[in-house]
């Protein structure tokens, strides 16, 4: 009986030993450590379409990126940990080649003189273990450019950017992946500025329409007229002249761009500020042009 109260005892102060130590651990502070690869997202809108790449950025830290780290011909996930993830708000063409609206996943096979660039379907997969070429959406071939200045971390980035075009750049060590992304913005524009430019409504866009279609060689005399309509609601506005003197310069009315510019400079000298020879420069120099 000594011997089995013994016991129980022994067994009960196990169990106790047991559960201080497990009380312990559950009461441990979490560590956080810094990530290997830090997550990143990039947010950019190219002309009317928003762009997002999810990604994580792996540094060269001493090692040899490109047929070392990261093998030549094989399929890579264009980063660390989770694939790489872009989405587009709208359709837009990659070096030409048209992916639909959506979330991809980006993969890539990079090579000594090319580079495939591939979108695939949304797997939400953990690297490039379970790609199938089957899922592509498109492949993309694009050239690498040598960098003279290594870059230390993996950057994926969105830079030239015009009304519809950008240039999609994959970056790390010493390579540089450039890929034009271009997207359709005037089928969607041009109608609605036409449209609430014949409402006849107030305080109409007449600037801004006027530059789009400037810009992108649309109808000068419309743009021409919508700028006159703007500078009869801001006649002080001596910087709208100067724009009026560009639209005139690109129809081919020198003598109209002359003078419409000596009259933006007239005014422009009356500013105060740095604005009054930034205006004085730019007209002198249509000036310049038209001599």
């Amino acid at each position: 009986m000594l011997m089995k109260t013994s016991l129980i005892r022994k067994a009960l102060g196990l169990l106790g030993a047991l559960s201080v130590a497990t009380g312990l651990l559950a009461q441990a502070p979490k560590i956080n450590f810094p990530a290997a690869s830090p997550a990143a997202t990039l947010t950019q809108r190219v002309g009317l379409t928003d762009i997002q790449i999810s990604y994580s950025r792996p540094g060269a830290k001493n090692r040899k990126v490109f047929d070392g780290l990261v093998p030549y011909d094989h399929i890579w996930r264009t980063g660390a940990n989770i694939a790489t993830k872009i989405s587009f708000s709208t359709p837009v063409k990659l070096n030409g080649t048209e992916i639909p609206a959506g979330t991809y996943e980006l993969f890539t096979i990079p090579g000594r003189s090319e580079w495939t660039v591939i979108i695939h379907k949304n797997m939400s997969q953990w690297g490039a273990y379970s790609y199938d070429a089957k899922n592509d959406v498109a492949r993309i071939t694009a050239k690498p450019v040598t960098l003279a200045t290594p870059v230390e971390t993996l950057d994926i980035s969105l830079n030239d950017l015009r009304d519809e075009s950008a240039t999609l750049n994959i970056s790390w060590e010493k390579t540089r992946v450039p890929v034009t992304l271009t997207v359709d913005v005037k089928s969607t524009l041009v109608p609605q500025i036409e449209a609430v430019m014949a409402s006849g409504g107030e305080k109409l866009p007449y600037a801004s329409a006027a530059m789009y279609y400037l810009e992108n060689d649309l109808d000068l005399r419309k743009a021409a007229g919508w700028m006159d309509a703007a500078i009869a609601a801001q006649p002080d506005a001596f910087y709208l002249v100067y724009r009026k003197a560009l639209i005139l310069e690109k129809l081919g009315d020198k003598a109209g761009a002359i003078a419409t510019a000596r009259k933006s400079m007239e005014g422009a000298a009356q500013a105060t500020g740095p604005i009054k020879d930034e205006y004085i420069d730019l007209n002198q120099a249509i000036l310049d042009r038209l001599k």
